[in-house]
């Protein structure tokens, strides 16, 4: 009998995004004449692998809902492309994509206005399976009251409306209506940032709970550094438009590669007192410039302590770094220079 070990099979790439773009036109003029863009993304590339989370943070504006919007044809792309499964999404028409989008949930943001008021719990949660003509009716009936249970909610809920539940439970219905078609990839916009902290740990739990259960796929879109930290396998920093670094979890928040990222993961505070009293804050001057009219180079010189004439002519590539950790790549020119 053998001895030889096999090797462990390597994650499979559910969602690809390469060089995608989404630019917004600026018109002027009794003609509407275009005369600039806002780049909300401007050239972002990267793997969600099956099974994983990959969280996706950055500051207000830096283009993260736009990228997941993107990713989903909810926007179009102006560049680039969008793989599910190997298969292309950014040249699907919209006939096409509503047999994709049954695979590719959303999550949204604000559960107030993100649930039809007019509309019973029942047919919100039930719509994607009438849409994808899923089942009859009665089935319908029975999966909306599985959902239901799923999510930690009453079955006997069905007949009631979105005012008689707290924020909390909203969102948990939005989840239900995301997970009505069995998806595989699940974007998530700042679930928690509309809820009270006091419930934000139990939608966060529900969420993880049900990865494992049902074997899901998240984008998990936040500016909350310590859920993501939670919930995400992997971790991808956006600035301006772009991606400046990605990594594992722990290699992103215990060891930041670039100027940024340790200024955001400088504003996490530490559960522990003695490191949480040593903790030094990295307070970036200067303001976030314009998308619709980025600095050349690397977009974050303007606000580095450490650029040199290098970052103000030339934009860096999200590249490894010699010797470092494989999975772990950062678009800085003096990366080497900073992890010395």
């Amino acid at each position: 009998m053998s001895n030889t070990t096999l090797a462990a099979p390597s994650p499979s790439p559910l969602v690809e995004v390469e060089h995608l773009k989404v630019h917004f036109p600026i018109r002027r003029g009794l003609l509407r004449r275009q005369v600039g863009a806002v780049r909300a993304v401007d050239d972002v590339s990267f793997t969600v692998y099956a099974g994983e989370t990959l969280g996706l943070v950055g500051e207000s504006g830096c283009g993260k809902s736009t990228t997941g919007l993107a990713i989903l044809k909810l926007l179009d792309a102006t560049t680039g492309q969008v793989r599910f499964r190997g298969e292309a999404v950014t040249q699907r028409s919209e006939a096409e994509m509503r047999l994709l989008r049954r695979h590719m949930m959303m999550v949204f943001q604000d559960p107030y206005s993100s649930l039809n008021p007019r509309m019973t719990v029942g047919a919100i949660i039930g719509e994607p399976l009438s849409v994808h003509q899923i089942g009859a009716p009665a089935e319908r009936a029975e999966r909306v009251q599985e959902l239901l249970r799923l999510v930690g909610l009453n079955p006997a809920f069905i007949n009631r409306y979105p005012h008689e539940f707290s924020g909390g439970q909203r969102q948990r219905i939005g989840i239900a209506r995301a997970l009505a078609t069995s998806p595989a990839f699940i974007v998530a916009d700042e679930p928690i940032s509309a809820l009270d902290v006091s419930i934000q740990a139990q939608v966060v739990n529900l969420m993880s709970d049900l990865k494992a259960q049902l074997g899901l796929t998240y984008l998990m879109i936040s500016h909350d550094l310590s859920m993501v930290r939670y919930i995400s396998d992997r971790v991808a920093v956006m600035y301006l438009g772009k991606i400046v670094e990605l990594g594992s979890r722990d290699s992103v928040f215990d060891r930041p590669l670039h100027p940024y990222t340790r200024a955001l993961m400088s504003a996490v505070p530490s559960p522990n007192p003695k490191l949480e009293r040593t903790r030094k804050r990295i307070i970036l001057e200067g303001d976030v410039p314009s998308p619709a009219n980025p600095p050349a180079g690397c977009r974050f010189h303007p606000r580095c302590a450490y650029a040199e004439t290098i970052c103000r002519q030339e934009e860096p590539a999200l590249r490894r770094l010699a010797g470092g950790n494989a999975g772990h790549q950062v678009a800085c020119h003096l990366a080497e220079k900073l992890a010395a």
